[in-house]
């Protein structure tokens, strides 16, 4: 059993705002951005089966489509690994998914990974048992971390809303690569994903100044 030690969680909005505030005496850059955002949503979700595939459902499409697509996938009630295992390319197809996206969601059938057992692994091995599945890359497993299972700890430096947020707090000449953002952000531990979630907003609120630098313009394409 590893050892329930070796990874942090925030269970609630006062447990995320104690973050908040050791993540500013580590990092004062941060507290403007406080002041601006206040405290993030922590956007909790209840993880598992459906969760992992309404991602991967929704990966490259926008919120309407990736909504109309689910709503029929669960009125066929396609929704479960058993039902999944059992249906053809056929009914998949009538029901919007793409070729790309059947093979997805039948990887993450076949895996049968055991959820209740990912509460109790350390991030990296959760990661490694997610990303084992055809279709879930380190961005959406680092999703299920903080979003299903509330670590702690998560910065995803592949995230371009990440890297411009991080860019105006750091008053960087450019982007940060991934490999910068995450020596950039060792300090920050293990506080990260509240520096995550405040980058986030951070990002929609120099999105939605006027007269900003294009780079805080940028549009975000990532999956849900």
């Amino acid at each position: 059993m590893p050892n329930p030690l070796t990874f942090t969680s925030i269970a609630n909005q006062n447990e995320l705002e104690t973050h908040i505030h050791t993540l500013i005496a580590i990092e004062p850059k941060f507290a403007p951005v406080f002041e601006q955002v206040g405290v993030p949503d922590l956007r909790r979700n209840a993880g598992g089966f459906r969760e992992l595939m309404r991602a991967m459902v929704g990966q490259q499409l926008s919120v309407a489509a990736a909504r109309s697509i689910w709503q029929k996938l669960e009125t066929a009630e396609l929704t479960t690994p058993d039902a999944i295992k059992q249906a053809d390319d056929v009914t998949f197809r009538a029901n919007g998914l793409s070729r790309q996206k059947i093979r997805y969601v039948r990887s993450l059938a076949e895996h049968d990974i055991n959820y209740e057992m990912l509460t109790t692994l350390p991030d990296e091995e959760v990661i490694s048992t997610l990303t084992a599945v055809t279709g879930i890359g380190k961005w959406t497993a680092e999703m299920y971390l903080l979003f299903s299972l509330g670590r702690a700890d998560v910065l995803a430096v592949d995230d371009l809303a990440i890297k411009v947020g991080a860019m105006a707090l750091l008053e960087l000449d450019a982007r940060p690569t991934p490999k910068q953002l995450k020596t950039l952000s060792e300090p920050w531990s293990p506080h990260r994903s509240a520096a995550s979630l405040l980058l986030w907003a951070y990002y929609g609120y120099l999105k939605d100044r006027q007269g900003l630098p294009v780079y805080a313009t940028l549009l975000v394409n990532r999956p849900l």
